[in-house]
């Protein structure tokens, strides 16, 4: 187990537009305020997702297109800084179906109709173990 304590340095309220890609809202909200290091969460509504999932027998991560609109129920993630040296965010999310179906992963983009993102960022950046899928 790795254990730190982190200092929080700003804390950011996101009102994600339509149109806005969710994945690229939170990155270039991290980009545009120098934020090396965060965690967020957040709520709203997409549409044409792709979320990704592991498949451990394979040992690679797959797509799964949803063209349709979904609620986004819970996402929550983490931002740190890429191999390219810019923020890299990986919001994992439950996205619901207006029969109440759930379907959730890496959500990789999606098109925001509407969000709300809560971000908090941290002192000093780190390395999270965490590679992109």
């Amino acid at each position: 187990m790795d254990v730190r304590e982190l200092a929080v340095s700003a804390e950011y309220r996101v009102a994600v537009e339509a149109g806005d890609d969710w994945r690229g809202a939170i990155e270039a909200v991290a980009a545009d305020e120098g934020v090396a290091a965060a965690w967020f969460t957040g709520v709203g509504t997409v549409r044409d997702a792709d979320v990704w999932y592991y498949d451990p027998d394979a040992e690679e991560h797959r797509a799964v297109r949803f063209d349709e609109p979904l609620t986004v129920a819970a996402c929550t993630g983490g931002v740190s800084t890429g191999e390219d040296g810019e923020p890299s965010a990986r919001p994992y999310a439950v996205l619901t179906r207006p029969t109440g179906q759930a379907v959730g992963g890496y959500l990789n983009a999606a098109e925001a109709v509407t969000g709300r993102l809560y971000l908090r960022a941290f002192e000093t950046a780190f390395d999270d173990g965490w590679t992109e899928p």
